[in-house]
């Protein structure tokens, strides 16, 4: 019998059984279906940490005061800002405020900052403009919304040249932001930005736990970095009262995790076709024995082992890549839905899908062997007595 032959009997045989051919084939879709999906979504959210990262730029430095006993203040930023390397700087004060326009409100988060967080941050000005140096200097009551935040408070109308209430007081809305969506658990669509010096009353302080350096460029990033440090270090005696950080630092470090906990999934979602193979091992032994008299006619008219071993190593194998063609689907189906759902963004892996349908088929052949082989040792005469 040749080798085309024992794949339409076994695609007969899976036919003529539907039901118990889908639920052997169940494990292998749900595995397949699962590393396709979850590798899928890993990817996305990988790529969509390289999109927010690179977004606001990879000269961008971010450093963070933890020690708060001693005091980084605004001369002390003016050092960082000459250093070499380091193309400009800007404060941040960051608070939470319930923001008022009439019957609108909306709690959202407010930064005091400087004209040149606008170019740092990479954020452009839709209408009107952003806090200026005279801002700073005179300490003004006023404030730039972002897009959403706009469009919370004053609807359908331009909101510029109209007053807000912040804690209380009237704030001059001098400038709306284009939006930008978010950023790393940020955004600045929905934040509110007033000078640096307005924001150091609002907030009752005068020293700084964060701010925003940009270096010159990309190659001088490490230069940049590693004079801020030295600045720091003057004021600061113990590393840790401070970080430093680089895009490609915290790109890095996000990527790390995200692999981990996709590999960390896919493993888990191999295990199933591990379980499917099983599966398919358990069913083939319960159609071994249910098949011995058909084993013992095939026999008796001159079929040889290696025949009755390739067609139950076939019907094993063509269960598996069914499954896992089926799972392939519905596993690219899975990552449509999510995305659709959730906003996320999805990544495709052809090489991954094609390798999650090979191993399914190879998972089929390896524990369709046993029952292959123990139907090839059957005896005609005593399968020819089975009733």
């Amino acid at each position: 019998m040749n080798f085309f032959t024992s794949i339409k009997m076994a695609i007969r045989n899976i036919q003529g059984n539907k039901l118990r051919s889908f639920l052997t084939m169940l494990g292998i879709i749900i595995g397949v279906s699962s590393v396709i999906a979850l590798l899928a979504i890993g990817q996305g959210s990988s790529k969509s940490v390289s999109d927010s990262v690179n977004s606001l730029g990879t000269n961008l430095i971010t450093v963070t005061i933890t020690n708060t006993d001693t005091h980084f203040t605004k001369s002390n930023l003016n050092e960082v800002k000459e250093t070499s390397g380091v193309k400009s700087v800007a404060p941040i004060l960051s608070g939470r405020e319930t923001l008022v326009n009439g019957s609108n409100s909306s709690e959202s988060s407010i930064t005091g900052t400087t004209s040149s967080y606008l170019s740092i941050r990479k954020l452009s000005v839709k209408e009107g403009r952003f806090v200026t140096s005279i801002d700073e200097q005179f300490r003004q009551k006023v404030v730039v919304l972002g897009s959403d935040l706009a469009d919370t408070l004053f609807e359908n109308q331009s909101a510029v040249n109209k007053y807000v209430l912040i804690d209380g007081q009237r704030y001059l809305v001098v400038g709306v932001l284009n939006s930008k969506g978010g950023s790393m658990g940020q955004s600045s669509d929905d934040s509110a930005f007033i000078p640096f010096s307005t924001a150091q009353r609002l907030m009752k302080t005068t020293y700084l736990t964060q701010f925003y350096a940009q270096a010159n460029n990309q190659n001088s990033v490490n230069w940049a970095m590693a004079g801020i440090k030295r600045v720091l270090s003057q004021t600061y005696s113990d590393s840790d009262d401070y970080s430093v950080v680089n895009q490609q630092d915290v790109m890095d470090a996000m990527s790390s995790v995200t692999s981990t906990m996709t590999l960390l999934l896919a493993g888990i979602a191999g295990i199933s076709l591990l379980v499917g193979g099983i599966g398919i091992m358990n069913i083939m032994l319960v159609s071994v024995t249910e098949r011995t008299r058909e084993i013992g006619i095939r026999k008796a008219i001159g079929a040889r082992r290696r025949d009755i071993m390739l067609q139950f190593l076939i019907e094993a194998a063509v269960l598996s890549m069914l499954g896992g063609i089926i799972g392939v689907g519905i596993g690219f189906a899975a990552s449509e839905i999510y995305a659709a759902a959730t906003g996320g963004t999805v990544v495709y892996s052809f090489p991954i899908m094609t390798a999650a349908f090979l191993f399914s088929a190879l998972v089929g052949i390896i524990f369709g062997v046993f029952p292959a082989y123990k139907a090839s040792k059957l005896n005609p005469i005593e399968a020819l007595r089975n009733e």
